[in-house]
């Protein structure tokens, strides 16, 4: 059977589904999630990434071809050092334990945000899953750690500074292209939909360029339980949307 890019045959219900280009998810609620159950914050983290495995599969499974993920941000700085270090080991655990698994899906992963503040051991393991899957040709996984939009358009704005000062581009030549390929997500379409677990609902500095025009779904699960089930309420919420982009709706023609 052949399947419209944009849509899905949905493997729960078989019903069709639109499925976005690019998802946008900002996993809240692992913290909240382990305290409901009287457990320690850090064991929340460790089901948030069980639940991004899972998500990872769906994906693949539905036929998303971008997936970003919102997994630490510039502001968490702001926690517990101890849950800080967790964090960051427990994405040194993710990388040893799936970096094979993600080769074999054909998974290509990128992870965006700053390197500054990072211990070297730890830059060296995004660099090496990085290297390790850029040939992949399937979904490409985003991780967004270390990331605050705002410090990413203020590093895009010092870059296309210095081509100015370097006269290598004219000032009136700066156009939101421009701005595009200075993003940390140059080359990248922008997402179709966002999506944010623990009922939140705000973007917490999230792609704040990129989501222009994306649509938002909040759901009230806490990020550890979001499942497939979760995750076909939100496409069929998606596929009822009027996505306009400024301009008239279907209904209203």
């Amino acid at each position: 059977m052949s399947i419209d890019p944009a849509i899905a045959a949905d493997p729960v219900q078989h019903a069709p589904v639109r499925v976005p280009e690019h998802l946008g998810v900002i996993m809240d609620g692992n913290g909240r999630w382990a305290i409901a159950r009287g457990k320690r914050r850090t064991e929340g983290h460790i089901e948030g990434v069980k639940a991004l495995r899972n998500l990872v599969e769906l994906c693949i499974n539905y036929g998303v071809k971008h997936l970003t993920v919102f997994s630490f941000s510039s502001e968490n700085w702001t926690r517990p050092r101890e849950e800080v270090a967790f964090i960051f080991n427990l994405l040194r655990r993710f990388v040893a334990s799936d970096l094979q698994r993600l080769i074999r899906n054909n998974v290509k992963v990128r992870i965006i945000g700053t390197r500054e503040g990072l211990e070297p051991s730890l830059v060296r393991v995004i660099d090496d899953v990085e290297a390790k899957t850029a040939g992949n040709t399937g979904l490409v996984l985003v991780v967004a750690f270390n990331y605050g939009a705002k410090a990413e358009i203020a590093e895009a704005t010092r870059r296309i500074a210095r081509e100015v000062a370097a006269g290598r581009l004219s000032a009136d030549d700066i156009c939101e292209a421009t701005i595009d390929a200075a993003l940390y997500t140059a080359g990248l379409p922008d997402p179709d939909l966002i999506i944010r677990t623990s009922g939140e609902q705000r973007i917490s500095n999230f792609l704040l360029w990129q989501a222009a025009y994306a649509e938002f779904v909040f759901v009230d699960e806490h990020w550890p339980d979001f499942d497939e089930s979760s995750f076909v309420r939100v496409l069929e919420t998606f596929s009822r949307r009027d996505r306009r982009f400024g301009g008239i709706g279907t209904a209203q023609k």
